[in-house]
């Protein structure tokens, strides 16, 4: 092979070579491209401002590990739910929990206190609290860790509207600032059962309206917190453990339940009964306002989350009900609770 031959061969094998290289880096830009390109767009959308380059940056990455979980997860064949990219989807599962599920059950001791749907024998094949006007709209607690509170005050909401035919809007803020005495300790957490306790020795609770939700923990304004809208007789909680008797209560009037909402499926639930995997370390307070079953006969608890109306079903979730374990699924049948009036 003469020399000008050998060059030539060279030349084309650098090509090629070249050609190929960038080809390779042609493709993984254009990957890469449409995830930088759906955090500017996500950003758009929640209006998400950054301080500066570097969190920028950061929470880019975190927002696509949070995309690549997402498709990975819908990828799955016959999953009875979905995950979808919400206003969460820059923040670490981490990030996202500490600072909204506060619900504080180590706090909690087993009641011995009576359950008045004990002897109840029939309950429809599905309710839906909704229909019958005894649910307020989704509301947001934002970075605040007052799960809690939303919890016991859509229990109460509930059990106001079956006993006055009235659906109030009542304050969340007024259990944030002025129910600091015990455990209950406003963003940095609380339980639905103390909130009660409250609710029933201040004789009552105001309005969203009158005392206006907030979003951080502020002194109790007493004026406003002896201007009662609703008051509660007591509250008593549901047998532990037993989605039976969960159904009798939640089938009565909407309830306080607390569930373990830490997992990424949770922070990223779109639809469908949930039926992921979840724990028993109940950190996340909520309330059910229904039961039914789907399609395809899952039958599953409707609850009502505080998260606002771009999470889940429009601010609510389907959890598969009637598992296996005796706790529920994520814990649900072990502390619930509700007002009684």
């Amino acid at each position: 092979m003469t020399s000008t031959n050998r060059t030539t061969q060279t030349f084309l094998v650098l090509i090629f070579f070249y050609a190929t290289l960038l080809s390779h880096t042609t493709s993984r830009l254009l990957h890469e491209a449409p995830s930088y390109e759906s955090h500017e767009q996500w950003m758009a959308h929640y209006g998400r401002v950054y301080k500066d380059a570097d969190e920028k940056e950061q929470r880019s990455k975190i927002f696509q590990e949070n995309v690549r979980y997402i498709e990975s997860s819908n990828s799955v064949m016959n999953k009875a739910y979905k995950l979808a990219v919400n206003e969460f989807a820059d923040l670490t599962n981490e990030e996202f929990t500490s600072t909204r599920n506060r619900f504080k059950a180590h706090e909690c001791s087993p009641s011995t206190s009576a359950f008045r749907y004990e002897n109840v024998t029939a309950v429809p094949s599905s309710m839906d609290w909704r229909k019958k006007g005894a649910v307020t709209p989704v509301k947001d607690q934002g970075q605040c860790g007052c799960c809690w509170a939303f919890s016991a005050v859509a229990a109460m909401e509930g059990i106001t509207q079956l006993k006055t035919g009235k659906l109030v809007s009542l304050s969340e803020q007024e259990l944030v600032d002025c129910d600091t005495s015990g455990h209950d300790q406003g963003c940095e957490g609380g339980l639905m059962d103390d909130a009660f306790d409250f609710i029933l020795n201040n004789k009552g609770l105001t309005t969203e309206s009158n005392y206006p939700y907030k979003g951080v923990d502020g002194t109790c304004n007493s004026n406003e917190e002896s201007n009662h809208a609703a008051a509660i007789t007591g509250h008593e909680d549901v047998p532990a453990n037993s989605e039976s008797a969960l159904l009798k209560a939640v089938a009565s009037q909407p309830i306080s339940v607390a569930i373990d909402a830490s997992g990424s499926d949770f922070q990223f639930y779109s639809s469908g009964v949930f039926t992921g995997e979840c724990g028993t370390e109940l950190d996340h307070g909520v309330t059910a306002v229904g039961y039914g079953a789907s399609a395809d006969g899952t039958k599953y608890w409707l609850v009502k989350n505080s998260w606002g109306t771009s999470w889940g079903q429009e601010g609510y979730i389907m959890m598969q009900r009637d598992v296996d374990a005796q706790e529920g699924l994520c814990g649900i049948a072990m502390m619930a609770s509700y007002p009684t009036a």
